[in-house]
């Protein structure tokens, strides 16, 4: 199967990391925001929302949305429960990923740290970073509620919610959001980290994860 990302898409992680736990090999196509390459027709032929992540699959039809693109790769495997009750929890948590978590994080990241532009005492940072620590509280309690071994919607393993929220959580410090007052959510990235096929933002360099060189 063939990827389409970028170089440092959270949303494009998600798939390539729950990939690599499942130990599913990925082809990578990396394109650039900045050379204008996804207003391309050719991108656009097959990524009609005009972003990435998108996956073509082996039957050469191309599936977009990280969310739905690890409710696929997860069918038939531990990382999507078999009991209904589990598969609907964790969908609430995807949906809290995508509504209350992911859209603050990512606003902090890319101006703050990636483009560089604003401050994080002035307008709209105040305010994404307030509902950022909104967000990280919720995950926090939720992840004291699972206890020491568990995640973040089962107790027993962990699910694609655990893969959807894991990115911008990991990458929260580069939009000058601290994770020193969340040591359950701190405990739980490392529990990821430590699961056999995780792979980093860069495969093979764990501490870029927070970086913001340019290189591949």
């Amino acid at each position: 199967m063939l990827l389409y990302d970028t170089l440092r898409s959270g949303n494009a992680w998600k798939v390539r990391l729950l990939a690599s736990l499942l130990n599913m090999p990925l082809e990578r196509r990396t394109l650039s925001i900045d050379r204008g390459d996804l207003a391309r027709p050719e991108f656009l032929a097959v990524a009609p929302m005009g972003h990435v992540p998108v996956l073509r699959l082996p039957d050469g039809s191309h599936l977009a949305e990280s969310l739905a693109i690890l409710h696929y790769l997860a069918q038939g495997t531990p990382w999507w429960p078999q009991d209904r009750l589990a598969q609907a929890t964790v969908l609430s948590w995807l949906s809290f990923e995508q509504d209350r978590h992911m859209k603050p994080l990512a606003q902090l990241r890319l101006h703050l740290a990636l483009h560089r532009r604003g401050a994080p005492d002035a307008e709209p940072f105040v305010s994404h970073a307030a509902a950022a620590r909104a967000a990280l509280a919720v995950l926090e309690a939720q992840l004291q509620r699972q206890g020491e071994d568990g995640w973040v919607a089962t107790t027993d393993a962990p699910s694609i919610a655990d893969v959807a929220l894991y990115p911008y959580t990991c990458m929260a410090p580069m939009g000058s959001i601290a994770l020193a007052p969340y040591p359950a959510i701190q405990a739980w990235l490392q529990r990821v980290e430590r699961l056999p096929g995780y792979q980093p933002l860069f495969p093979g360099q764990p501490e870029r994860n927070l970086s913001i060189e340019e290189r591949p």
